[in-house]
């Protein structure tokens, strides 16, 4: 075997690569054990987006009552969430990648769960906002954590389709943030809304403390006794793996287009439909949860098959759909028909999903096994930016740009929409970019010799 040097001019030593069933027995998980805590980090994504949507559902009550502007109340949810979450992110992720994960993953749900019980009791903006800010701390060791966990449980052939399920979590937490949310608002207020949806979290951590052990890391890789690197190592490495950073973008930029616009979209249809936060909710909620789940479960099935055992047939199906559901989001927020719009959102939600579990799963197979909590605390820093910082805030600026004196209506917040879609055409294209190279880059990863 040949020694492998990265484009950024790192050694990388070739190891053996050790068959599966080489693991010590103490250390071999069950069928049902590995499923087991896919299922529990499942539920921890799901509790993570519920709490971290649930705001945008109540986004209209809560301009209103606090008499706020587009601009201000995107603050508020979304860059307000975005400042901790994002930067908490690296220093979590290096301790994820050191210490125990499921400890981590415990206490952050534990956290993140207080604080949006917190998020309901808040009197003022300057309360609400620290709330929020401290549900982004909790957050940021939730999903690089789990993503760490589910390697060390799922060998490499495995991996996207076990993140796939783990990404179920992502349209089941929106339906909850969506229609449950919703309902609740409508019937007890948005701030009992908060109280109630916080105290799940406290139960799930307390499980996953009792009921989870914490592998060997890099148990099922070719270099299961490698310490973890330094940070700008990861950096350098991650840098010569051009596939890599293609993928990272094109989910950032997914994110930026897909998610920054349905923060708004609650909002669009009570403006544009008359509608109330239940009503909104009712027509999100069902195509989150049942087309999003549909999208995740039939593409884990497709992605199965082997006619997409190569990764970059992959990457190319999945820059074909978010085209495909740009156009459609188009349609969508320059219509003024909501029986088409509620037809339309069948077409564009499951996008929102079908990238998720894929693109982390082969961005799994692209980093080595002490970098892997890192490589996806750099893919949720830079998606997070886009989706929470770049995305909520623009569209609020513009929307009170285009409104008359100053008072944000439906037609400023509908112009200021279809500002954002474009972006999905970009997002299209480094998936098809990050095919080039995808499977060189996978065997320098694991030190394979070409």
């Amino acid at each position: 075997m040949s020694d492998v040097r990265s484009d950024a001019g790192t050694d990388i030593e070739p190891v053996a690569m050790p068959r599966v069933d080489d693991t010590p027995p103490e250390e071999a998980a069950s069928l049902a054990q590995r499923w087991y805590v896919a299922f529990m980090m499942c539920l921890v994504y799901t509790l993570s987006i519920s709490d971290r949507y649930s705001i945008s559902t109540v986004l209209e009550p809560i301009r209103r009552q606090l008499h706020l502007s587009d601009a201000n109340v995107a603050f508020l949810t979304g860059v307000s969430l975005a400042l901790f979450y994002v930067f908490f992110g690296f220093p979590l992720s290096w301790l994820i990648d050191r210490y125990s994960r499921r400890n981590i993953i415990g206490a952050s749900l534990i956290a993140w769960s207080a604080l949006t019980t917190a998020t309901g009791v808040a009197r003022s903006y300057g309360q609400l906002l620290w709330a929020r800010i401290g549900v982004g701390v909790g957050e940021a060791g939730g999903t690089p954590g789990a993503n760490s966990l589910l390697s060390d449980y799922f060998p490499a052939a495995r991996r996207p389709m076990a993140l796939q399920v783990f990404a179920l979590g992502a349209p089941v937490g929106a339906w909850v943030g969506s229609q449950v949310a919703g309902d609740l608002a409508y019937r007890f207020g948005w701030r009992t809304m908060f109280l109630l949806l916080g105290i799940p979290g406290a139960i799930v951590g307390a499980l996953i403390f009792l009921t989870i052990r914490e592998p060997r890391r890099g148990r099922l890789d070719a270099q299961p006794h490698a310490t973890a690197p330094p940070f700008l190592d990861t950096v350098r490495f991650l840098w010569s793996q051009r596939s890599a950073v293609h993928l990272m973008v094109a989910g950032a930029i997914t994110a930026l287009w897909g998610w920054g616009l349905m923060w708004w979209t609650p909002a669009f249809l009570m403006r544009s439909y008359s509608l109330n936060v239940a009503q909104a909710g009712s027509i999100l909620g069902p195509v989150h949860l049942i087309g999003g789940s549909a999208a995740m479960i039939g593409s884990t099935w497709l992605l199965s098959r082997p006619a997409f055992a190569d990764p970059r047939r992959i990457v190319r199906w999945l820059g074909v759909y978010i085209a495909f559901a740009t156009v459609v989001t188009a349609v969508i927020y320059s219509t003024s028909s909501l029986a088409l719009t509620r037809w339309l959102f069948w077409l564009y939600i499951p996008a929102l999903y079908i990238y998720i579990g894929s693109s982390f799963g082969i961005l799994n197979n692209l980093a080595q096994p002490k970098m892997r909590a890192m490589y996806c605390t750099i893919t949720l820093f830079i998606a997070n930016v886009c989706n929470l910082i770049v995305a909520p805030q623009a569209v609020g600026f513009l929307s009170d740009w285009f409104a008359p004196h100053g008072q944000p209506t439906a037609m400023s917040l509908r112009l200021a929409m279809l500002c954002l879609v474009p972006t999905g055409f970009w997002a299209s294209w480094h998936f098809f970019r990050s095919a080039r190279g995808l499977l060189e880059d996978e065997r320098r990863a694991r030190s394979i010799a070409r």
